[in-house]
């Protein structure tokens, strides 16, 4: 059966479309999640929502239990994970507005536990496709059907937040090939995939960075005023994406079997 998991970001720490919303307060072995989880349903689909810096936005990037929030969702039954994520430009075809569905990551973070096996056994998870394509599709083809503005792939770089980033640091990113910047994504979708979870993005494009010089730049109050016109487009895509989730063979979900030693 699928449930669906949602990680509210910026901009999405609640939902109001959620029909029949119960909390279920749990504890994992790596402390509390970010806030308590809600379980409810979206357009007949179970779902789970978490909102991934607190229902009050008060945890930093590097502050997220990431591995507590992953944990809850699996235990909570959990099939497929959707994240929405603010993220800046690094390309001018990258616009703010756009919503980006990332097939490839960069991890530039520093103080994150990245997996769930730290000293009892090692795990080598394997991330050459670390985020899950048929799950990408469905989003991609829902974007579509609503005409929202979409780029159906690109890289994200992770950086460890919670500064923005040096304009050098911005022009290396670009060098190293990323297409999009934020501080979440990463250990988010390796611990999905260590959990079996399918996982997606659904990055919100808020500004360009400061790579690009003709632009102003960026601060906290220009990202929120471009997530609030984003989170509306992804509600609406979540509505009409949820249906269409279906419980498939996939290789996420098998990963962990060839990865600990």
């Amino acid at each position: 059966m699928v449930k669906i998991g949602i990680i509210g970001g910026s901009g999405l720490s609640k939902l109001d479309v959620l029909k029949n919303p119960v909390q279920k307060k749990l504890h994992t072995p790596y402390g509390a999640p970010s806030d308590v989880p809600v379980c409810g349903a979206i357009n007949n689909v179970e779902v789970v929502v978490i909102p991934r810096h607190g229902l009050h936005h008060n945890i930093d990037p590097t502050a997220v239990n990431y591995r507590a929030n992953i944990w809850a969702l699996k235990e909570l039954g959990v099939t497929h994970v959707l994240a929405p994520t603010a993220v800046g430009s690094l390309r001018e075809e990258y616009r703010p507005g756009d919503l980006v569905f990332p097939d490839q990551f960069i991890d530039r973070t520093t103080k994150r536990a990245q997996s769930f096996y730290d000293g009892h056994v090692v795990c080598h998870i394997g991330m050459a496709e670390p985020f899950c394509s048929p799950l990408r599709k469905i989003l991609q083809l829902s974007a579509t059907k609503l005409q929202l503005s979409h780029v159906e792939r690109g890289t994200v770089v992770t950086i460890e937040g919670p500064r923005f980033s040096t304009r050098a640091e911005s022009h290396v990113f670009r060098q190293c090939g990323a297409d999009i910047i934020n501080m979440t994504t990463v250990p988010e979708v390796v611990l999905a995939r260590e959990a079996g979870l399918c996982y997606a993005a659904i990055a919100m494009v808020t500004d360009y960075d400061c790579w690009r010089e003709s632009e102003a730049p960026v601060t906290a109050d220009m990202v929120l005023a471009t997530m609030k016109k984003n989170a509306d487009n992804v509600v609406r895509l979540l509505q009409d994406a949820l249906p269409g989730i279906q419980d498939q063979p996939c290789a996420c979900k098998d990963a962990i079997k060839s990865a600990l030693l």
